[in-house]
């Protein structure tokens, strides 16, 4: 297996892995206002967190930034709980090209704290390697392919349930917003005592 393969699989299984919940949790979050036939606004929804995670998974990798690990483990679920609440308070309809372009601003930051959190991961691994560059970028290659999965995969539930099966879709938003809210709540109470 070559160093980008291997890389590669390090970043989809990191994103996949149920011990990460709490990624898959937020991009569960994010998602749940969409259907399939909002792909174009979720594609660049998700796109907007990329770029805002591989900035950051980037700059703390090359030790451009340092910030305490604990810090952003604590703020990962915070960015849960205030996509959760904002998918909450959000009113069924249509959304207006001002409200989604600040849900793309709100996806960018949070995405440069969930860049911090992958880098942790990623810096354990790169000890040994001469050149960290072709890593880094199989790694977040990885991260994306995991996560344009998941999306996949919740976009498909909610197909069948929402298109299909004919659930409200403000009642299916409101089953993985609160999820959501509930899961980051007991998260952000269990990290407080670290920071």
């Amino acid at each position: 297996m070559s160093t980008f393969q291997m890389y590669l699989s390090l970043g989809i299984d990191h994103i996949a892995d149920l011990k990460a919940y709490d990624h898959i949790l937020f991009i569960l979050t994010l998602c749940a206002v969409y259907q399939l036939r909002q792909w174009r606004k979720l594609l660049i929804l998700i796109t907007a967190f990329t770029i805002g995670h591989s900035i950051t998974l980037g700059l703390a990798t090359l030790k451009f930034i340092n910030v305490p690990t604990n810090l952003i483990e604590f703020l990962i679920p915070v960015t849960i709980l205030i996509t959760a609440l904002a998918n909450i308070l959000q009113k069924s309809g249509k959304i207006s090209l001002k409200a989604h372009y600040f849900k793309y601003f709100l996806a960018l930051f949070f995405g440069l704290i969930h860049g911090l959190g992958f880098s942790n991961y990623l810096k354990s691994l790169l000890g040994k390697e001469s050149s960290i560059i072709g890593p880094l970028f199989s790694f977040n290659l990885g991260i994306e392919i995991g996560q344009f999965l998941i999306v996949a995969i919740i976009i498909f539930f909610t197909w069948i349930l929402v298109d299909l099966l004919g659930v409200k879709r403000r009642e299916w938003n409101l089953v993985l917003s609160g999820a959501g809210l509930g899961i980051s709540l007991v998260i952000i109470l269990d990290r407080l005592p670290l920071l």
